[in-house]
């Protein structure tokens, strides 16, 4: 099972807290520093003496420029990807493979299977939305900034939720598992978390913090699809797709991406409501789970989900010094 491959590599508590740090420092220090310094290169020397550092995304935004404040924001989740594999081979041991998947090898099937599954999905909400409601977009496109988006969200987006799915489901998941023995504290704790990872986004001042809702909905539902499928390769493809065909489609002045994508949402909602928050959640994501369960032949849901996490013998796995 997925949770029991961190078994093959050095698994120890503090191995798992170290290495946390370590992500944090790297992700949120290092990776940070293009974004803060094109900021402040930006702003010149008079916009920083005068205290002109934005405080919120769209601001940000406005100074660099969508496109580059999308290349730089998404370039420092590709720095933190980076501390998650360095601390997995280098504090671990472990090789990204027992990382990604219990298989004998990465299944890239898997991953585009439900890329292009949740990309028409989601991509046809957005234009039945659009076709319901054309009052609230405009068209966005030009063609040299949207081509300029494309290439950044193409080569990036994916970079940027393969580090979340690494770090949340991936990470995350394993070391709680063997450290707590469960598999629901681990599923529990990492959606929690990873919705309020959310918190900071501009669509929960927006929208409230009902929207937190979807948030941590989402993080259950990818843990769900990682435990069930001893995998984190749905979980990559799916949210891959939902970032980058909505950076892509639409934007909005409220949004963490802040995009030249093809609509603009000129709407001026006040609060989330069922088709944002509970539809998604209660409705669209226990239907593709269903069919994901059929197509992969999931069974035996209790064990996966709530189960122990037994501890194998030491001579089929790395052993403790």
């Amino acid at each position: 099972m997925y949770i029991e491959q961190a078994f093959k590599s050095l698994h120890e508590w503090w191995r798992y807290l170290v290495g946390f740090i370590i992500i944090c420092i790297v992700w949120q220090l290092l990776g940070s520093f293009p974004l803060i310094g094109g900021i402040f290169y930006s702003l010149g020397f008079e916009g920083i003496k005068n205290g002109d550092f934005p405080e919120d995304i769209p601001g940000m935004a406005e100074i660099l420029g969508s496109n580059l404040f999308l290349f730089l924001m998404l370039l420092s989740f590709a720095i933190g990807l980076i501390g998650v594999f360095f601390n997995s081979k280098v504090v671990h041991k472990q090789s990204i493979t027992e990382l990604t998947t219990a298989r004998k090898k990465i299944d890239w099937n898997r991953f585009w299977f439900v890329f292009i599954l949740w990309g028409t999905v989601s991509s046809a909400f957005v234009f039945l939305d659009y076709y319901m409601e054309p009052e609230s977009y405009v068209w966005n496109f030009e063609l040299m900034p949207f081509l300029t988006l494309a290439v950044i969200a193409i080569l990036f987006i994916p970079l940027q939720t393969s580090m979340e799915e690494y770090l949340f489901r991936g990470y995350l998941m394993q070391g709680l598992g063997v450290i707590t023995k469960t598999r629901w504290f681990p599923l529990l704790f990492t959606s929690v978390v990873f919705g309020l990872m959310h918190l900071a986004n501009p669509e929960v001042e927006q929208l409230g913090y009902v929207i937190m809702v979807y948030y941590i909905g989402t993080g259950f539902f990818l843990g769900v699809m990682t435990l069930m499928d001893d995998g984190i390769e749905l979980a990559l493809g799916f949210h891959a797709a939902n970032n980058l065909f909505t950076a892509l489609l639409v934007t909005a002045d409220w949004t963490a991406f802040q995009t030249d994508s093809l609509f603009k949402d000129i709407s001026e909602p006040t609060s989330a409501g069922f088709i944002d928050v509970f539809m998604p959640v209660f409705i669209v994501f226990p239907i593709i789970l269903f069919i994901l369960a059929k197509k992969y032949k999931w069974t035996n849901w209790n064990e996966k989900l709530f189960g122990k996490v037994i501890t194998p013998p030491k001579e089929d796995y790395k052993i403790l010094e």
